[in-house]
């Protein structure tokens, strides 16, 4: 199963092929703490002064000596750009002015997974026990929507019965039910200490770390890794276009001519890559809808 890690990569490697240009690439020979302010490297030939990325860190540099390697950095150019500052070890890989950084395809990924809902879901279930006292029962704070209710029957059967009459109420009191605003209040004849399951939807989690597993974290099936990488491909993409804005009509003309591509391309790939996310993001959304049908319940 994908990592955060491995879906920033996948985003990289689909991004790096819509561009001729491709980011050039060194490594640290010594290891530096989180407040170093040189860092030196295998070969400065490529380097300029800039910013460089190391992790999830870019870093400014203010100078460097292309023959001992050493780069340095001015007292704010560690953690630059709102980045954090993080301790590397030698051989760690320098890009030198990634074109997409890590972190921002880290927050496309993560923007992706909040806006595919609630196209797609995470399905999870709450238990509860009945009791002939009471009505009305708190529902996690993550409910969405409540796609079934069942209670177990008595005897070795196993068999849980559809409970077709209950109300659901996303503005409940906070007092009354533990801080959740979720309720769920029950109409149906119920044996007495049966056990409620409802089966609900709720909004994917966002990845964290580098190890976030994409299914574990985010409670999406892995058919859905493709749509989130579509969707943050996409959103980064034109941006390609904004970084030729620096210039003069003249040079542009020249730079379009040397890479072969006209200002517009980059929006005109981001367009291409949503017109691929939307209809999978469609082919997911159908299988959801499959695989969880409406189901018809009664109110009061």
């Amino acid at each position: 199963m994908a990592t955060f890690s491995q879906m920033t990569d996948e985003v990289s490697r689909k991004l790096a092929g819509y561009t001729l240009r491709q980011d050039r690439q060194t490594h640290l020979t010594v290891t530096t703490t989180t407040v170093a302010l040189t860092i030196t490297v295998a070969s400065a030939v490529n380097i300029s002064t800039g910013v460089i990325q190391i992790g999830d860190e870019l870093i400014y540099i203010e100078s460097y000596d292309r023959n001992t390697g050493v780069l340095t950095i001015p007292p704010y150019g560690r953690g630059y750009n709102g980045t954090t500052a993080f301790a590397h070890v030698s051989g760690a890989r320098v890009i030198v002015s990634p074109t997409f950084p890590s972190v921002d395809i880290k927050e496309a990924i993560n923007d992706t997974i909040l806006a595919v809902f609630p196209s797609l879901y995470v399905t999870a279930t709450h238990t509860f026990t009945y009791s002939p006292a009471k009505t009305t029962y708190a529902l996690p704070t993550a409910v969405e929507t409540v796609l079934g209710v069942a209670y177990e029957t008595t005897g070795p059967s196993k068999e849980w019965v559809p409970i077709r009459s209950y109300r659901v109420d996303t503005m409940a009191n906070t007092a009354s039910f533990g801080g959740s605003s979720n309720s769920i209040s029950l109409y149906s004849g119920i044996e007495v200490g049966r056990t409620v399951q409802v089966f609900y939807s709720a909004a994917p989690t966002v990845l964290s770390t580098n190890a976030d597993v994409f299914t574990t974290v985010t409670g999406l099936p892995e058919s859905c890794r493709d749509v989130i990488v579509l969707g943050a491909s996409a959103r980064l993409a034109s941006f390609v276009d904004p970084g030729r804005l620096t210039f003069g009509s003249a040079e542009s003309d020249q730079q379009s001519q040397i890479a072969g591509r006209s200002y517009g391309a980059g929006t005109n790939t981001a367009k291409y890559l949503l017109a691929l996310y939307d209809k999978r993001l469609a082919e997911e959304n159908q299988k959801l809808d499959i695989r969880n049908p409406t189901r018809i319940h009664f109110t009061r």
